[in-house]
């Protein structure tokens, strides 16, 4: 299975403005820098907690059908699934109708599930990367991103501004890296 952003959120789910407050800085000199950081936390934050905290569109490549009637779509909270394709082994591209299967977006992880009486397609498939789903992921709104993994992002974010190096002599980084890992944690997606 390969997972693949195809557009990225647009927004963050920290402003600029909470960044600055918590980084208790007045002026715009270091705003590119901010923002740089804030795009950068929501990465990393994302990685290890292994949801989609924005609205983005994903792509997951997977080599069969699977044996039973779901295809489990990471990175959470599923919106909606846009398409499924898939090649046979003349690498020709079909794609599925959304008649065979439902979105179901209220579990965690969200998938693809077969509707009543659907089977998936008896085509022989090419031997590597032969099924695409692409599907919208995230939070539709900052407002609705868990305030635990706000603080996260924020934690970072200051840590980042006031250490601007990779290694500190004299200091230890665990205890951000806890705090951090802590309040992730909280709504951690298991990994696939």
């Amino acid at each position: 299975m390969t997972i693949k952003i195809i557009t990225p959120p647009t927004t963050e789910p920290i402003t600029l403005a909470e960044a600055k407050a918590q980084c208790r800085i007045d002026g715009t000199v270091e705003d590119a820098l901010l923002a740089g950081y804030i795009a950068a936390a929501r990465e990393y934050c994302e990685s290890v907690d292994w949801r989609a905290y924005m609205t983005q569109t994903i792509e997951q490549w997977l080599e069969g059908w699977p044996c039973d009637d779901e295809i489990e779509l990471p990175r959470p909270p599923l919106q909606s699934i846009s398409k499924i394709e898939y090649y046979d082994t003349a690498d020709t591209k079909y794609t599925l109708s959304s008649a065979v299967y439902a979105a179901d977006a209220i579990s965690t992880p969200g998938a693809a599930h077969l509707k009543y009486n659907q089977v998936w397609p008896a085509t022989v498939l090419r031997d590597y990367n032969a099924i695409c789903v692409t599907y919208v992921a995230g939070y539709a709104s900052a407002a609705l991103v868990p305030q635990s993994i706000k603080q996260a992002m924020l934690l970072l974010v200051s840590h980042w501004y006031e250490n601007r190096e990779a290694v500190l002599v004299g200091t230890i980084s665990k205890p951000i890296e806890f705090a951090v890992r802590a309040l992730l944690d909280v709504n951690r997606a298991q990994r696939y």
